[in-house]
């Protein structure tokens, strides 16, 4: 294994007390870290089980641990090594504290049920959990959130919400991930002698990507090293630059103002990159300058001069993605670089349908790196499955594809009813929707309920032949208020990514005349060709996180894209910061003259990175 460097070396080694590595990406971060490890239990005789690491994914807590093996051994086994919220969980079972965790569809039922209790109606079900999760990350109880918005109509039922869910869950001893951390900070504010038996059971904390940290997760690390800095050490590390959480309440501040928060704490910069060549580091070094809030260094490498960035200008979004392919088909023809070298990067998910539907259609292999295909993905797959039922209702596919809408949006079916449904079809020989036209149906509010279904559907089936699918897509939309349902919001924002990503499949069905075609196109995405690892990947900026790639596209440049119009700026430009700072040997900076038929405008980001602005 290679030395570690200078800068590298001096972050390692440090022992007592508070400090802060600040590390650009490419720079060896987590090997410093497990480094350190390694010095203060081989050379410093520090117990293993007196260190505690965390970071806040369970990806980057198992990097850690496969890490942390080459330089501990049999050792590492025995240095807990954790995201924050498990630590958190451990520590409550500990205190012997009994619950289950309340998290994904489970919740959002829990917190459904909770808003027809209260009967409220005017705050959507994600903005509920939106401001309670914002909360509770800010330490903001229930009774200081009702004295916030005192005089606020709205701010005043998220209040009522916000109690009545934290009754119900300590009724039921349900916690949400939320709860793990809040719990704790309570736990260890009110019991000194709790807090004392973790901060002197781990002596020295270390913590990865602290430029995500949130307030409350910012004083639970207060609490661990409060009472051992004597004889201890909190060593955290991160970047200012690559700080892109803030919708989750993270706050880059925490690692701005360290110094002033943690008085006579120690810094040290790594900021030699092992990853890019000089002319990306320029670019990045470019970009990040533009940023006023931020901490001063200069991206150094020692790798070799490698080729210019690129900037591809295309006329549309097709042309964007034929402009990739070109590209693509050059570096491995001649370069000799493979698919799985190669990343596209992009601000938000609607921006991979044009990608995915060129390089499909060209055989590009590719994959969506921690996510689902454009066609896959629930919004667009449920419009779908309606043009499936219209074009052809007697059908096995008619009837996969009824199961799947008949309770899109909520008409409140019952497994029951669907099994009574099939049934029926069953005993009569028929498909599931001549089965609903003729079924009697007891429960009142079903029969109403099935009776519109099918006055909806009905003219659309017989008329199916003549139906354009991109007009279809916009009636199915308006007759089941489609845009509300799946956003959640009373008024949709046309800036919600899943309204966007049914924007791009109505714009993908502009295309063909009839139903049919449309969906014969949709299917013909191969599975072999859109889930192959060995593929091009595709991801939003923030999933490539941690990632490195010798090939970086990062595409879909534009203002009111990247940046977002509902951003900060200078998040908005760390953003672009971390996308261009993924590549290794060739970064690609790619924006369209036109975007969704209008004219666009270039992203400033792409003029700052060159240079030239």
């Amino acid at each position: 294994m290679a030395e570690l460097n200078e800068e590298q070396e001096e972050a390692a080694s440090f022992i007592d007390g508070i400090c802060a590595v600040i590390a650009v990406p490419g720079s060896g971060k987590t090997r410093t870290m497990m480094e350190r490890i390694g010095k203060l239990v081989k050379d410093h005789g520090i117990a293993p089980e007196s260190v505690l690491g965390l970071t806040f994914t369970r990806n980057a807590a198992e990097e850690m641990r496969s890490r942390l093996i080459p330089v501990l051994g049999d050792q590492a086994s025995r240095v807990m090594l954790s995201t924050l919220h498990s630590f958190c969980y451990w520590v409550l079972k500990c205190e012997g504290r009994v619950f289950e965790i309340l998290s994904g569809k489970d919740q959002l039922i829990f917190m459904r049920n909770i808003l027809k209790q209260l009967r409220i109606k005017n705050v959507s079900l994600g903005m509920a959990l939106g401001e309670i999760s914002l909360a509770k990350n800010n330490l903001i109880t229930v009774d200081e959130f009702r004295d916030l918005y005192e005089g606020d109509k709205i701010g005043s039922r998220i209040s009522d919400i916000y109690e009545t869910y934290d009754l119900q869950k300590t009724k039921k001893m349900l916690l949400d991930f939320d709860d793990l951390l809040f719990e704790v900070y309570k736990l260890f504010s009110s019991h000194p002698a709790i807090k004392e038996k973790y901060s002197d059971r781990f002596t020295h904390v270390l913590v990865d990507e602290f430029q995500d940290t949130n307030p409350v997760q910012m004083e639970l690390l207060r609490s661990l090293i409060s009472s051992s800095v004597e004889g201890g050490s909190l060593w955290v590390c991160g970047d200012d630059w690559q700080s892109i959480y803030s919708f989750t309440g993270a706050s880059v501040g925490n690692i701005l103002n360290f110094g002033t928060s943690f008085e006579g704490s120690k810094v040290f910069i790594l900021n030699l990159n092992y990853r890019s060549t000089p002319q990306i580091l320029r670019a990045c070094q470019n970009l990040i300058q533009h940023n006023v809030r931020k901490i001063e260094k200069t991206l150094e490498t020692k790798n070799q001069d490698g080729d210019q960035v690129i900037v591809l200008e295309a006329s549309n979004e097709e042309g964007e993605a034929l402009n990739l392919v070109a590209e693509i088909s050059d570096l491995i023809s001649r370069k000799g670089y493979s698919h799985k070298d190669i990343a596209v990067l992009y601000r938000a998910n609607f921006q991979s349908r044009t990608i995915e539907e060129v390089f499909s259609r060209l055989k590009i292999p590719y994959h969506i790196e921690n996510g689902v295909g454009f066609y896959r993905r629930f919004e667009v797959k449920v419009l779908l499955d309606y043009l499936r039922l219209i074009v052809n209702p007697d059908s096995e596919q008619g009837d996969e594809a009824l199961m799947s809408v008949i309770n899109v949006p909520n008409r409140y079916v019952s497994r029951q009813f669907s099994s009574d449904l099939e049934e029926f079809a069953q005993k009569r020989g028929i498909h599931l929707y001549a089965a609903l036209k003729s079924m009697p149906i007891d429960v009142p509010y079903l029969r109403k309920f099935m009776k519109e279904f099918r006055k909806l559907m009905d003219p659309l089936t017989q008329d199916s032949q003549n139906q354009n699918p991109a007009d279809l897509i916009s009636l199915l939309r308006g007759a089941l208020d489609y845009d509300r349902w799946i956003s959640d919001e009373d008024i949709p924002s046309p800036d919600d990514v899943k309204i966007q990503n049914i924007d791009q499949l109505q714009l993908s069905a502009s295309r063909y005349k009839d139903i049919q075609s449309f969906l014969e196109y949709t299917d013909s995405f191969e599975q072999e060709t859109s889930n192959d690892k060995e593929g091009a990947a595709l991801m939003t900026v923030h999933k490539s996180k941690g990632l490195e790639f010798p090939v970086v596209f990062v595409i879909g440049l534009l203002e009111g894209i990247c940046p977002s119009k509902k951003g900060d700026i200078e998040e908005e430009r760390r953003i672009a910061f971390v996308a261009c700072s993924r590549a290794m040997k060739h970064l690609y900076l790619s924006y369209s003259l036109n975007y969704l038929g209008v004219p666009a405008k270039k992203s400033i980001f792409i003029d700052e990175a060159m240079g030239t602005k």
